[in-house]
């Protein structure tokens, strides 16, 4: 029996990653680590064993960078720059990946909000949206209503 496999690429389809589903876990990390090297108000990754992970195309076009701080490993595309592995330090059995890598299922959803107190104060948050009149597919929360001034009565 075959295990299900879930193919990931990179943008400009230099890099293939194959894994093997499902992952065991999935989390939306909000840390400012995280902000900073995907340029995102939060990141969604899934986890996943190193023996189950396959580089099928590209491996040459990885490259790497290793944080002194907390020897977390991230990887990414040399070419287009897009976000691939992200190793941390202590976990070298454990491999996580980007979810946007992914088109189809990986066997888990993410439920789990990792460093939330660093969210980016302008993230999303669930806000109403309505469309923007002459931009098919642009949502928009509306503009912000000035408040008016407290005027004290004579």
């Amino acid at each position: 029996m075959r295990s299900a496999k879930a193919v990931g690429i990179c943008l400009c389809g230099a890099v293939k990653i194959e894994i093997a589903v499902p992952v065991f876990w999935a989390w939306h990390d909000h840390g400012r680590a995280t902000q900073r090297a995907q340029g995102c108000a939060y990141a969604t990754y899934v986890g996943c064993w190193k023996s189950k992970l396959r580089i099928v195309k590209g491996a040459k076009s990885i490259a790497t960078y290793e944080d002194p701080k907390t020897c977390a490993i991230r990887s990414f595309c040399a070419r287009c720059g897009t976000p691939l592995l992200y190793e941390r330090a202590g976990r070298g059995k454990m491999i996580n990946l980007p979810r946007a890598l992914f088109d189809t299922r990986t066997g888990r959803e993410p439920l789990y909000h990792l460093n939330f107190a660093e969210s980016a104060e302008w993230e999303y948050r669930g806000e109403a949206l309505k469309p923007l009149k002459g931009y098919p597919g642009v949502l928009w929360t509306g503009a912000k209503r000035k408040k008016a001034p407290d005027i004290a009565p004579f």
